[in-house]
């Protein structure tokens, strides 16, 4: 009986260990904890926010590779090519989605566009006074000559009635303060150093544009911000005046076939660092999905939709990751386990009882033998029911439930007994 347990509880093992190799095959491995992002020029902000993105990474076992580019136009291209996991873009540098596998993650923080002109003692208002001024616009394949490009030729300016430089935004500072250009356009973070120092050189003004709203309704990815009178310093009262700016984002874009979970791990460390109070954005105004115009990675969207699972609030990412991927295991474990636990309970029972019925085999024996028991063998007879008595009594334990039984084997030993004894007499 109990060799027939052990087969039956051997067989339901080796099911379960069928079940369970053939379901880890269909599960996803971890993925290389590596990712590779596009940035900008090293003293541009997107490079400096990419480091930020490392030293978090850091914590959970991630290599970042940071690629250093001219800009948002190379980095597009980086990542269609698959040269590069995640990478930094302005938006508005692209105005369809058929860019494919290219995915839109967040928008990060606010990039304001800043026109600084020389200062000769009267101001510009708009940007057509720029009309046959020498203007830097940035470098090819950067983020800023492709806005720059866009409100100059709305304008009417352009290569012909005006002369267009494509400096980076450091030579152009540099040429700007010799007088050597007239004006620069420089997309850029207000935590940018060249444009901190420029708007302290009193040699220098910024452009404020008066119809910044009118640009906003023209492009949906630019949006109107004002920079108000001593904003940027209280002492020196940086700017002296208000300033309205317009204004596009910076763009996290990625592979289509980047590892969701490096995609999530990834987004929670944007979070950290982007949704702080700044200058320009409330608390947790950024990071966000709006006005993406690429298609929106549905990994990112069910992130900023629902948040951390109620895993990734227990435990740490990696073993959170873990568990959630082992959940294709549930399915066949639940259909593992139904037929289990209807077999189970009579699984029980029969071996609960398998205890008492193995005696009825010696006391039919001994049944049939008292028929032919001599008078004196009835002795030896009677004790050695005496002794079975003795061992069913001290080897058959059985719960309450089957108490029954066990005394109706008891029973039919004793009408043995008394049949043996009455044969004595």
């Amino acid at each position: 009986m109990k060799n027939n347990i052990y087969l039956v509880s051997l067989l339901f093992l080796a099911i379960f260990c069928a079940v369970l190799y053939t379901t880890i095959q269909f599960i996803q491995p971890s993925p290389k904890k590596e990712i590779t992002i596009a940035t900008g020029a090293k003293s541009g902000n997107y490079y400096q926010t990419a480091l930020l993105y490392k030293e978090l990474l850091k914590e959970d076992k991630v290599e970042v590779n940071i690629l250093e580019t001219a800009g948002s136009v190379e980095n597009l291209e980086l990542v269609k090519q698959g040269k590069t996991d995640i990478a930094f873009m302005q938006n508005g540098i692209i105005e369809n989605n058929t860019y494919e596998h290219i995915q839109s993650l967040a928008s990060v923080y606010y990039e304001p566009l800043w026109v600084f002109y020389k200062n000769e003692s009267y101001s510009i208002d708009y940007v057509i006074e720029l009309i046959s001024k020498k203007i830097s616009i940035g470098p090819e394949g950067s983020g800023t000559k492709d806005l720059a490009s866009k409100i100059l030729e709305v304008n009417g300016i352009n290569s012909e009635n005006s002369t267009i430089y494509n400096y980076s935004s450091s030579k152009a500072k540099e040429e700007l303060e010799n007088g050597n250009i007239d004006a620069l356009f420089v997309v850029s973070s207000h935590n940018s150093t060249i444009v901190k120092e420029l708007l302290e050189n009193p040699k220098i003004n910024v452009l404020s544009f008066k119809r910044a709203k009118a640009y906003s309704r023209k492009y949906s990815f630019l949006e109107a911000l004002t920079l108000y009178e001593g904003t940027l310093d209280l002492y020196k009262n940086l700017p002296d005046q208000n300033i309205n700016l317009l204004s596009t984002t910076a763009t996290l874009i990625a592979n289509q076939n980047l590892n969701e979970e490096l995609i999530r791990l990834f987004l929670k460390k944007v979070k950290e660092v982007h949704s702080k109070k700044d200058l320009f954005a409330k608390p947790n105004q950024f990071p966000n999905t709006n006005n993406m115009m690429l298609e929106l990675n549905e990994e990112a969207s069910r992130y900023f939709t629902y948040g951390d699972t109620w895993l990734e609030k227990i435990f740490p990412f990696w073993i959170a990751s873990n568990i959630d991927r082992l959940k294709i295991l549930i399915i066949p474990l639940l259909t593992l386990l139904i037929p289990l636990s209807k077999g189970i309970f009579p699984l029980y029972r029969w071996s609960i009882r398998s205890k008492i019925y193995k005696w009825y085999k010696q006391i039919q024996l001994y049944d049939l033998k008292l028929e032919n028991v001599k008078s004196e063998e009835l002795e030896s007879f009677i004790k050695e029911l005496e002794e079975l008595r003795q061992e069913i009594k001290f080897e058959t334990k059985v719960p309450l439930a089957f108490m029954s039984e066990y005394y109706d084997l008891i029973m039919h030993l004793e009408l043995i007994i008394n049949k043996a004894n009455q044969k004595r007499i």
